[in-house]
């Protein structure tokens, strides 16, 4: 009796997980948690800590299409901070760590 009865609790249990985790999460974000070319982030450049290393960064900012960047420097709020070209006038632009490229104003 004992056997069955600790049987079905396992069962019972390990049915309750495994409905638990098949539920998918949602969100009420409208911005995605890392940028693509093709989005940024409305509020960038956003503060946190960043990963990318100084020459992803400089490609990142070259891929957003800024030239001859010079200056890269990340500060002390994690947004990599540089002087660019864009169209032949020289710019300030910024990288934070979602990956979003922004001409500083």
């Amino acid at each position: 009796m004992k056997k069955i009865l600790l049987t079905s609790i396992a069962a019972l249990m390990t049915t309750s997980v495994a409905f638990a985790q098949s539920q998918t999460p949602t969100t009420s974000q409208d911005t995605p948690a890392v940028a693509t070319p093709a989005t940024t982030n409305a509020g960038a450049p956003v503060q946190g800590k960043n990963s990318f290393t100084e020459s992803q960064a400089k490609s990142r900012i070259e891929a957003a299409g800024f030239a001859d960047v010079m200056d890269l420097k990340l500060d002390d709020q994690g947004i990599w901070r540089a002087t660019a070209n864009k169209d032949a006038k020289p710019v300030q632009v910024a990288l934070d760590y979602q990956g979003n490229v922004v001409q500083a104003k």
